[in-house]
């Protein structure tokens, strides 16, 4: 007759207990290698998240619109009409939360006493903020008014290479469709930070319609750049406009806009898999290995429960049972500490120290922990089924002795 599970189960939770450190020492395993994995996790996809999200500020946007030649020569001659029509209405249906024109070209900026190559971008100050530039990002100054507006704002770096302040007033140059130069006097009415400090040395800003003016292209811009809910996965989005523009515009997401940004992104997450399955393989091995040694040390013990008629079958679910208190009390203990050490963690780690290092890699100096609920989920399942495997080979080692052999080894 089979033995009652209520039993079985009160013989394996004792069992585990019987040894003391061992079963210490394995909890002590499992919650080191449950806390490491979700943490350092947390850490990885933190740090590729906020590069992600750095990248796509940088640009902005996760599809843009170009004329075909655009990303090739950006230039004022290879513009494009205002959206209307099918595209106008597909920009403000989802999966689209934002969306904006703006014109990008080469220019130069000088000051009275330095000059440096910049990209000026005319943009509407309105809808920009939806895409990532904002006005929280002024550290001196203001924020354009209004798509008019005669004012620059330049970044803080390019403020200390041009020997300049706010207020003071600069020349920006470019080109027109004729290939003449445009040129412009603009006073300095903002400074902003940067994520990245490379940026606050290469953009500058002023209102879409006075850049149009001094360029000569009426209502054109250079790019559409639009944004949705889900940054990460833009295919819906992309499939979304590109339904609705005219086939004769080129429109990407920023995995083919900026594809060391799309390999950086995919090397990161090949990493944070590796990490994990070297986690596993390690917490699988040792679990492995302190089940094997508790049966060898349970012999004759194993013998006389079979003597008593319990039967090999009640046997390898006893043991099966202890594993599956253990990992379970082990993975809840290595959750409850993962989540408790990344809570003081969730305004931010300093990386000044790094800065530049971090710039490389196309990050910022703060670096962000992100642990999902499917993070945790994924964690202690994979664990889980994980030591029920490991767990079945000293489990079905333990239920073939038989009773007068395990008792005489014992």
């Amino acid at each position: 007759m089979a033995t009652p599970s209520k039993i079985l189960l009160r013989l394996a939770w004792r069992n585990l207990w019987r040894n003391r450190r061992r079963t210490l020492v394995m909890l002590a395993a499992i919650m080191l290698g449950v806390w490491s994995m979700i943490f350092l996790n947390a850490l990885t996809r933190g740090m590729v998240e906020q590069m992600l999200i750095d990248g796509i500020r940088a640009m902005p946007g996760e599809v843009q619109i170009h004329h075909p030649d655009y990303r090739d020569d950006p230039s004022v001659v290879n513009s494009m009409p205002a959206p209307d029509g099918a595209l106008l209405e597909a920009l403000a249906r989802p999966p689209v939360t934002g969306w904006t024109g703006r014109v990008k070209v080469p220019a130069m900026i000088s000051s009275e006493r330095e000059n440096r190559g910049v990209i000026l971008l005319g943009i509407d100050p309105t809808s920009e903020a939806a895409l990532g530039f904002r006005p929280q990002d002024i550290v001196d100054g203001r924020y354009l008014e209004g798509v008019d507006d005669t004012g620059l704002i330049i970044g803080r770096k390019l403020v200390e290479r041009l020997e300049t302040r706010l207020g003071k007033r600069v020349v920006v140059m470019s080109q027109d469709p004729e290939n003449n130069v445009a040129d412009r006097g603009f006073r300095i009415v903002g400074v902003y930070q940067a994520t990245l400090p490379a940026q606050e040395e290469m953009f500058i800003y002023a209102g879409r319609s006075t850049v149009q003016a001094m360029l000569g292209i009426g209502t054109g811009i250079s790019e559409l750049a639009v944004s949705a809910s889900n940054f990460r996965e833009p295919a819906q989005l992309l499939q979304h406009l590109q339904a609705a523009a005219d086939p004769a515009l080129e429109v990407l997401d920023w995995k083919e806009i900026d594809s060391y940004l799309g390999l950086m992104v995919d090397m990161m997450d090949g990493f944070i898999l590796v990490f994990v399955i070297l986690i596993y393989v390690v917490l699988g091995f040792g679990l492995a290995n302190t089940l094997m040694m508790a049966v060898f040390e349970r012999i004759r013990e194993i013998g006389l429960m079979q003597a008593l008629g319990m039967t090999p079958a009640s046997i390898l679910v006893q043991i099966l049972l202890e594993s599956t208190m253990l990992l379970l009390v082990g993975l809840i203990a290595g959750t409850a500490l993962g989540v408790v050490s990344l809570l003081p963690l969730r305004d931010g780690i300093d990386l000044s120290a790094v800065a530049q290092g971090m710039e490389m890699m196309g990050s910022g100096a703060v670096l962000y922990p992100s642990l999902t609920a499917q993070d945790l989920l994924i964690a202690n399942l994979v664990v889980l089924v994980l030591g029920i495997l490991t767990s079945l080979f000293p489990a079905w080692r333990g239920s073939r002795y038989r009773p007068v052999e395990a008792i005489a080894r014992g």
